[in-house]
């Protein structure tokens, strides 16, 4: 896959350098209050960081702010995760560090999320197409139950954002996510803190080593 040549088209990158712009400038403000809270809360690292894949599977080196306590070996993401972890989640506001990535043309404001780089070999090709686009803070999957959903229900809609893509879909993406982000419905796995590990098509899935 990563031999193939991708391109993001002009239209959505503009969309990205502009809309992206602006809400750092708007939510700097808040990514300095959630940064302290961190800090403050948990001490350092301020951030935790994690190598993904992106455009043509190739991987880049994706920041948000941590929601887990540092080390904390043998222990599951659900039991690591801390009080103010679980509010950052619920809000999304861990994944504000990731706008800097969107202006640096890393990820998109929209597309599939960037998962952990050991899913490439578990893919289905179909699945695998996924990454034909860049991956997104949000993306179609995500606005149509996130991680409520099953994991080959959620590549199904990513695959169907790709061969669906469009600036309006895009725009249309954003302001449901919108509407998300006020229910906070679809955020968790249900019964689960976090999405459980995917370990290939029809296989049963554990504790996600998602770190963050």
């Amino acid at each position: 896959m990563a031999e193939k040549h991708y391109r993001v088209p002009a239209c959505k990158r503009a969309l990205d350098l502009l809309l992206g712009v602006v809400a750092l400038l708007v939510l700097s403000p808040l990514m300095l209050v959630v940064a302290l809270a961190v800090l403050i809360a948990e001490g350092p690292p301020l951030l935790f960081c994690q190598q993904r894949p992106g455009l043509g599977g190739e991987l880049f080196r994706l920041c948000k702010f941590r929601t887990m306590r540092a080390g904390g070996a043998g222990q599951s993401d659900e039991q690591r995760l801390t009080a103010l972890g679980r509010f950052l989640r619920r809000s999304s506001l861990d994944e504000l560090p990731e706008l800097l990535l969107v202006v640096g043309g890393r990820m998109s404001l929209v597309g599939p999320r960037p998962l952990l780089p050991q899913y490439l070999e578990r893919y289905t090709p179909e699945q695998a197409r996924r990454h034909e686009v860049l991956p997104g803070i949000t993306g179609w999957a995500q606005v149509n139950g996130r991680n409520a959903i099953t994991w080959e229900e959620k590549f199904a809609l990513d695959v169907w954002y790709v061969d669906n893509w469009s600036v309006w879909l895009d725009v249309r993406i954003l302001l449901l996510t919108l509407v998300k982000w006020v229910s906070g419905e679809g955020i968790s796995q249900p019964g689960r803190e976090t999405m459980e590990e995917f370990l290939g098509a029809g296989q049963d899935g554990g504790e996600s080593p998602s770190g963050g």
